[in-house]
């Protein structure tokens, strides 16, 4: 558990009798536990909104003036204190219309009276964990989406940096388009030709990348994408060396989705299978299978495979496996980018690998 969460478990005693307020807190007492007392409704409801960091609550259900039920009832329908815990206490017989009603109104457990001392306890340790798993969760939570809104700041700078420079290269790339010289060789023209378009596409995605790091997760463009067109287009511009082939299946879907992340995905994966491939003849291939609410895409590939130790850790941030050093200084922050993208859409991306036969990269994406 995270060392900077409060350790603090705050209840709130709620019964118009001292003589039960006093008793609760004798068979509650623990180190790490604060109590608050209210002798009525009114009260218990002043104290919630004044201290939004209660984490459970004992209501007793029959109390003058206003009982447990209407308590919780005004408890749940406020947004700030919809999420606190309530264990309602109680001498009448728990008959199951009387108990449904206390659920309806936002009760997550019974007591009857006379108190159990064990089970009350027990009950009350049970509340006490869940509460420092919520508010763990709630942490985690706030950090992931720190790092995401780094992230895209990241991205931004990047794609703006990169701008200025590419929009001088197919500048270049379009004098020489008109040069006789060059026209009169048709294979420099045709590299030219090839260099100009995929610049030209390159403009176009950072654009697209800025677009989307200006705007949040939930504004960002979801749109039609044939995943065939997609990935053969990703693969034409990434240049692979003649001795490596990518066949792309035919079978690919057309899926709504937001195509930046996705494209960002493959050409990661590509990219990867392209450089890493110590074969005399390399091949690269991309596949997907339907899976209830996911694709599943993979590519698959004949170069370095990896150990299982490799395997296992490439994901994680600044990691790198043992072939990562044989022809770059990777840094080890691709993966585990993608593993965020990809978590994103609620899916999972992992990898089979045999050392020096090859590897299979496999992602789920929503559909």
């Amino acid at each position: 558990m995270s060392s900077n969460l409060t350790r603090e478990f705050r209840v709130l005693l709620v019964d118009d009798r001292p003589e039960n307020l006093v008793l609760l807190q004798e068979i509650l007492e623990k180190d790490n536990r604060t109590f608050i007392t209210a002798s009525s409704g009114n009260d218990a409801l002043k104290t919630v909104w004044k201290d939004p960091s209660i984490g459970l609550i004992m209501l007793d259900v029959q109390m003058p003036e206003m009982d447990g039920f209407e308590v919780a009832r005004m408890l749940k329908s406020n947004a700030k204190t919809r999420d606190i815990a309530i264990i309602f206490v109680t001498a009448i017989n728990k008959d199951e219309q009387y108990v449904m009603q206390g659920f309806s109104e936002g009760a997550v457990d019974y007591l009857q009276k006379p108190l159990d001392i064990n089970v009350t306890k027990a009950k009350v340790n049970v509340f006490e964990k869940l509460y420092f798993y919520q508010q763990e969760l709630k942490e985690s939570l706030a950090e992931i989406e720190k790092v995401n809104r780094q992230l895209e700041k990241f991205v931004y700078m990047v794609s703006h940096d990169l701008k200025s420079p590419l929009a001088s290269i197919i500048t270049m790339m379009s004098s020489l388009k008109g040069n006789s010289t060059i026209e009169s060789d048709p294979l420099t023209s045709q590299k030219i030709d090839l260099v100009y378009m995929a610049s030209n596409h390159l403009s176009d995605m950072i654009s697209a990348i800025l677009e989307y790091s200006k705007q949040s997760y939930t504004q960002q463009t979801i749109e039609e994408v044939d995943v065939s067109e997609l990935v053969n287009q990703t693969a034409f511009l990434l240049f692979p060396p003649p001795h490596i082939k990518i066949k792309v299946a035919e079978n690919l879907p057309v899926i709504l989705t937001r195509k930046i992340k996705l494209q960002q995905v493959f050409q990661n994966l590509l990219s990867n299978a392209i450089k890493y491939n110590d074969k005399p003849e390399g091949f690269i291939e991309v596949d997907a299978v339907e899976k209830e609410e996911f694709y599943i895409f993979s590519i698959r590939d004949n170069g370095p495979g990896m150990a299982r130790d490799d395997s296992d850790r490439i994901f994680k941030l600044f990691e790198t496996g043992t072939n990562a050093s044989n022809k770059d200084s990777s840094t080890g922050v691709g993966l585990n980018i993608l593993k965020v993208l990809v978590e994103e859409q609620g899916g999972k991306i992992w990898v089979e690998s045999v050392k020096g036969e090859g590897s299979t990269f496999y992602f789920e994406w929503r559909k």
